[in-house]
């Protein structure tokens, strides 16, 4: 059984078509990475995919289980399985870094304040970032803030990670980093993963399979070394940045 698995998924705002009939599979520990122009539908794919937007056509499973017409109640439970990295890592202004890794144990566990702690500190060792447990978000870089709203992505222990935009704004050292960072987690932790990304190298880099989206259909998906061979022009205008 797949882990998601998307069936003929359409979605349209006012009279443009976002998505059209996307049919898509991501298995288990399986990395997938989703590259298209900008504007072209990925990061709503992403919104799809964890309830906050409905289709307006088709079936979406997450662990076998269609969501499309779940009640919010039933959708929060799955919810707690899916890790969501924000582009801009969405970290609370107000709290503290060790604040912002507690905030979902908070209020999805019984753990206690110490459980609590401890927890938020092994999150945020495994990012490279346990010395900062008590600095303001305003105090971070861009790479930082991704690191630690990735280490907040994992605290519920989620099966299931996306990242929409992990290497966006973020000098070429730090993406190789969160690049690298995104692998270590995948092997420790066997996590699938969706990867929605304009950042060819990271996509080549980071992924087991890529999709490219093109006027809101799916028009190749393989591994990168297949996308290097496509025929298809849109396919090597994208990959050789021409566009």
């Amino acid at each position: 059984m797949s882990e998601i698995e998307l069936n003929n998924v359409t979605k349209s705002f006012a009279q443009q078509n976002v998505l059209d009939g996307i049919d898509l599979t991501v298995e288990e520990s399986e990395t997938m990475a989703v590259l298209g122009r900008s504007g072209v539908g990925k990061s709503i794919l992403l919104k799809l995919l964890i309830g906050l937007e409905k289709p307006d056509s088709g079936s979406i499973c997450i662990e076998g289980r269609e969501i499309t017409g779940l009640a919010t109640q039933d959708l929060n439970e799955i919810r707690k399985r899916i890790g969501f990295l924000f582009q801009q890592a969405a970290l609370y202004d107000s709290m503290t870094i060790e604040q912002n890794i507690e905030f979902p144990l908070r209020r999805h566990t019984k753990l206690s304040r110490d459980e609590r702690r401890a927890r938020a500190k092994d999150l945020l060792i495994n990012v490279g970032m346990e010395s900062e447990l008590d600095k303001l978000p305003a105090e971070l870089s861009g790479g930082m803030k991704k690191r630690v709203g990735l280490a907040r992505a994992l605290a519920l222990d989620p099966r299931i990670v996306m990242f929409d935009e992990p290497t966006a704004g973020l000098d070429p050292v730090t993406s190789a980093e969160i690049d690298d960072l995104i692998l270590q987690l995948k092997k420790k932790r066997r996590m699938t993963s969706v990867i929605v990304t304009h950042d060819i190298h990271s996509a080549k880099h980071i992924s087991d399979r890529v999709v490219v989206l093109d006027q809101g259909k799916i028009v190749e998906q393989g591994t990168f070394s297949e996308l290097e061979r496509s025929a298809n022009p849109f396919v090597m205008q994208f990959l050789r940045g021409r566009l």
